[in-house]
């Protein structure tokens, strides 16, 4: 055999075009996820400041929850918090300043569309949330936390997480898709903190004027903490009113950000 025809058997000449879609998607999430995982900044964002208030708030008279337990009205307000921190705070600083730097500029050379890098960045979060969702609930348990739910809760939380996370990257993208880096850095951390103090994740909304009571609880960072309570600590049936909401909120978000969201 000549050494043309084992040149022609060994090595198969690539095929023309872009590689399928799922295939792009999977490694563009690979690299968004070695890049949040190498970030300090982002890691205290999105694990260390929820583990301290989990800490802080599950043990000090911090806020009063009424006759329900305080660590039981923590826990499921501080998952709702991981996926507020990564889904939205930390995804829309750094895909800001991923537009400034030009990654996304070249990012927009490739065949991965719009939707693709939507999805890959969902993907990473989600991976994240996974590992923060574990570490929030075992620190819970640590500390007393005993959730009062039924089976159906191992459906409806990773639902509820799940419409939380797509409305909140929504969110984000829109957000780092349409305005400088140093207004994105600045409305997300407002905005966190905005949604942190009005969407009952650490305070339940008794504490809020009843005429302000039925807008706060269409914010998503308030279903998707009121939806975690009402599966794990009032062992509530279907969330349907909280998972719409998030529904809601994630059609319309992903929508824009599709439309809107600019590669320079």
């Amino acid at each position: 055999m000549t050494d043309e025809a084992l040149v022609r058997r060994d090595w198969p000449p690539p095929l023309p075009g872009a590689a399928p879609l799922p295939q792009m998607v999977r490694a563009q999430a690979g690299l968004e996820l070695r890049t949040l995982v190498r970030n300090g900044e982002q890691l205290l964002l999105t694990l260390i400041i929820p583990v301290l208030l989990l800490v802080a708030f599950g043990h000090a008279d911090l806020v009063s929850v009424g006759s329900v337990s305080r660590i039981g009205f923590i826990v499921p307000g501080i998952l709702a918090l991981t996926v507020l921190s990564t889904a939205f705070t930390s995804q829309a600083i750094a895909t800001g300043f991923e537009r400034r730097y030009g990654v996304l500029k070249r990012l927009g050379a490739a065949p991965l569309s719009r939707r693709g890098l939507i999805a890959a960045k969902t993907a990473s979060v989600l991976v994240v949330e996974v590992a923060q969702a574990a570490i929030v609930l075992a620190v819970g348990a640590a500390i007393g936390w005993r959730p009062v739910a039924d089976p159906a809760a191992l459906v409806w939380v990773p639902l509820l997480l799940l419409a939380g996370t797509a409305a909140f990257s929504g969110l984000a993208l829109l957000l780092a898709g349409t305005v400088r880096a140093e207004a994105t850095l600045a409305a997300a951390n407002l905005l966190y903190l905005i949604m942190l103090g009005l969407g009952a994740v650490l305070f339940p909304l008794t504490k809020f004027p009843a005429a302000a009571r039925p807008v706060l609880r269409l914010l998503p960072a308030d279903a998707l903490a009121d939806g975690l309570r009402s599966v794990l600590l009032y062992g509530g049936g279907v969330p349907g009113t909280d998972l719409l909401v998030l529904c809601v909120w994630a059609a319309a978000a992903i929508a824009l950000a599709v439309r809107t969201f600019r590669w320079e």
